[in-house]
This record gives C-alpha cells, sequence and structure tokens, in this order.
C-alpha cells in the first residue's frame, strides 16, 4: 500500500459487536502518536510500534435489529420505518427476542414508535376560502372547458329540480290547479324558464288569466240571467195580453 502519513479507512459492517462506543474512541484518538485503537473485544495492535504510516482496513461488525425491528412493528401496529430503537442500549434491545420482551422495552422506553408525520393543510384551507371569494378563478387558473367544469346536465338538473319543487308547493297549497300544474310542468319539462323568478311570474299572469276569465263568465252568466229574466216578463205580459183579448171577447 502508498505509504499516507495517519491514514485509516474504516468499513463498517453489519453483523456484530456494538459499534457507538468505538466510533467515540475513534474521535478522541491521538493521531499523531497513534500506536493502537481500542475496540469492544480488547485493544487492536499493529504489527509494528511506530505511528500508522500506511492505509489499513479495518473490518467492524455492528449488531443487527432487523428482527426487533421487525417484531416491534408487529407489536405497535406500524411500518419499520416508525420504529425508533434507543441507541444507547443496543446491547439491551439486541437481547429481545420475542414480542412480550419487546412489549416490555417499549414500555419501558427504550422502542418507541415515531408519531406521524404531519401534512398540514393550512395553506390549503386559506387557499379554498380565498376561492370561494373568487380569487384564483381566472382565465390563467382554469384547466378544462366550461363544460368539464360544471356541466350542463348537473346546470339542468338543478334548475328542473328547484321548478318542480316549486310547482309541488305550490298545487299541494291550493295556489295552483291541477290544470295550471301540469301546463307549466310540461313548459318546465320544454326549457321555458329560465329561474323560479321567470316561473313565478307565469305563474302570477296565468292567475291573472283565469280570474279575468272567471270575471267574464260570472258577467255573461248575469247577463244571461237577466235576458232570460226579461223573455219571461216579456212572455208574461203577452200572456197577460191576450189573456185580457180573450175575455174581452168573450164578454162582448
Amino acid at each position: 500500500l502508498r505509504s499516507v502519513q495517519m491514514a485509516v479507512k474504516i468499513v463498517v459492517v453489519w453483523g456484530g459487536p456494538i459499534w457507538t462506543d468505538f466510533l467515540g474512541e475513534i474521535g478522541r484518538l491521538d493521531w499523531n502518536n497513534l500506536r493502537s485503537i481500542p475496540c469492544c473485544h480488547g485493544t487492536w495492535e499493529p504489527p509494528f510500534s511506530e505511528p500508522f504510516s500506511q492505509t489499513f482496513l479495518i473490518l467492524f461488525t455492528l449488531v443487527s435489529l432487523k428482527l426487533q425491528k421487525r417484531l416491534a412493528s408487529s407489536v405497535l401496529k406500524c411500518g419499520k420505518r416508525k420504529i425508533w430503537l434507543d441507541p444507547n442500549e443496543i446491547n439491551e434491545i439486541a437481547l429481545a427476542n420475542s414480542r412480550r420482551n419487546i412489549a416490555r422495552l417499549h414500555r419501558d422506553g427504550l422502542i418507541i414508535k415515531k408519531p406521524a408525520v404531519v401534512h398540514s393543510r393550512a395553506r390549503v384551507t386559506l387557499r379554498n376560502e380565498a376561492k370561494r371569494k373568487g380569487r384564483h378563478t381566472g382565465i390563467g387558473k382554469r384547466r378544462g372547458t366550461a363544460n368539464a367544469r360544471l356541466p350542463f346536465k348537473v346546470l339542468w338538473m338543478r334548475r328542473t329540480r328547484v321548478l318542480r319543487r316549486l310547482l309541488k308547493k305550490m298545487r299541494d297549497q291550493g295556489k295552483i290547479d291541477k290544470h295550471i300544474y301540469h301546463s307549466l310542468y310540461m313548459l318546465a319539462k320544454g326549457n321555458q324558464f329560465k329561474n323560479k323568478s321567470v316561473l313565478l311570474e307565469k305563474i302570477h299572469e296565468l292567475k291573472a288569466i283565469n280570474v279575468k276569465e272567471k270575471a267574464l263568465a260570472e258577467q255573461a252568466e248575469a247577463r244571461k240571467g237577466r235576458a232570460k229574466a226579461r223573455l219571461e216578463r216579456r212572455a208574461a205580459r203577452e200572456a197577460k195580453k191576450a189573456a185580457d183579448a180573450e175575455a174581452a171577447a168573450q164578454a162582448s
């Protein structure tokens, strides 16, 4: 190997003793006078007595907690990414090989279920509130045709239901008869009314026409009655006149 002053390459491999204490020791090493490396199994001595002058490869194995994380996710009913293991108690956690032990460590606080990541909708709420006021809905914000954004069929159903509901309500209250109801129902089906106000105007118009026709009918009936009475009086006078004439003829 090429000589490099105070250079050590560390390759960390899972599946062995604890490594946190070792990394802490590495940070406190005096690299100018380094002759040994402390580790979990004692002290690793280099094959020579002078300080490091070459690059060495140190294989250091770590504890595998895949089993504990899987059991914890099963016990806590969450994903493995939500499991937090106390890095200061790795040795004790590594000894837990059953769900009961995992539950005990969870009660002790060595294993914790991470809280759900908050995905705030505050900005969405504010934007929707602004949209209800008409903001952010201009030409540049529209994607899709007018029929795609609000279908014509939906508008038709809304308007038709409103008109039919009004007709049924007024018929049940006795404000219109069944004949007006049926005629207006068919006109509404034929798209004759734009909204309720137009329909109400039509209803008032038809009711006024009915009132006028009723008044005219009553006037015609009154005229017929008067004419009939006049004819009856005339017939009575003529009958009396004929009777008087017949009586005079018999007397003479």
